[in-house]
């Protein structure tokens, strides 16, 4: 979620497993960041959402923030571990990045090795995150943020690279923005990866106070709120979610669209 001002948000992480279909084999750990200025609260465990303490707590406070990242995870790579639980959280340039993936990566990922980042847990997620921060760098080193089009730029050069390891549907964020990328996923009984991976959802609360509810999710709308909802299948049965194309990324920042862009195949 990105919105232009911070909202109440109430989770059920159970019950938002359950709307995509995930309960059964997302049971592996959730996680979920939530922005306080560039910093972020970040709580995760390797156990299933329905067995947490921890989850009932997040239910029964809900919080206020204009960036959330959440992730339910399935494992692929890596045993279950809260090391290996998502998002991941890293500094760069005196802000807090925060990555979640959904999909699965065949090796072959470069620069992380020789790179200042590196991974704590065992997951292939984890490393492309530390492979993006590394391309990400002199972008940050220089003091301030960075322009949108130059981020834009390292990003859907950086997804092009690991969609050809494998499914790559990736939520990032630097604290200013979010980026969302859709690529392909599993849907159903279908072994084979198909697009679409993410879906987005734009909203705007111009009059009263509203709320957008889904199963799991409740976002309360104030007036002047503007929301950008990203999920990979649509939250709610309302017009308007729309699927990401194969490789197109999309920035948001305050609640609004700022850019799109289609992310080329890599080279070789």
């Amino acid at each position: 979620m990105s919105s232009r001002l911070s909202a109440d948000v109430r989770y059920s992480l159970e019950a938002f497993s359950r709307r995509g279909g995930l309960a059964g084999p997302h049971k592996d750990g959730w996680g979920i960041a939530w922005y306080v200025d560039e910093d972020v609260r970040l709580l995760k465990e390797s156990e299933p959402a329905a067995d947490s303490a921890c989850v009932r707590f997040i239910q029964d406070h809900p919080f206020s923030a204009a960036i959330v990242v959440s992730h339910i995870r399935k494992a692929t790579r890596g045993p279950r571990a809260m090391k290996n639980c998502q998002p991941f959280a890293r500094e760069l340039g005196g802000r807090m990045h925060v990555f979640a993936h959904n999909g699965d990566l065949a090796e072959g990922l470069r620069g992380v090795a020789a790179s200042g980042f590196r991974p704590v847990g065992d997951t292939d997620s984890e490393r492309a995150f530390c492979a993006l921060l590394e391309r990400l760098r002199p972008l940050w080193q220089g003091g301030g943020t960075p322009a949108i089009d130059a981020r834009l730029g390292v990003v859907a050069d950086f997804a092009a690279e690991i969609r050809r390891l494998g499914p790559a549907n990736f939520i990032y964020s630097d604290a200013d923005a979010v980026f969302f990328h859709g690529h392909r996923r599993v849907h159903g009984d279908r072994p084979v990866p198909e697009p679409p991976g993410l879906h987005v959802l734009c909203r705007r609360c111009a009059g009263r106070p509203a709320m957008l509810s889904a199963e799991g999710l409740a976002v309360t709308l104030v007036a002047e709120q503007e929301v950008v909802l990203a999920a990979s299948v649509p939250l709610t049965d309302e017009p308007g979610w729309r699927a990401l194309a194969e490789g197109e990324i999309v920035v948001a920042r305050h609640g609004r669209i700022l850019a799109t862009a289609s992310s080329p195949a890599a080279p070789g």
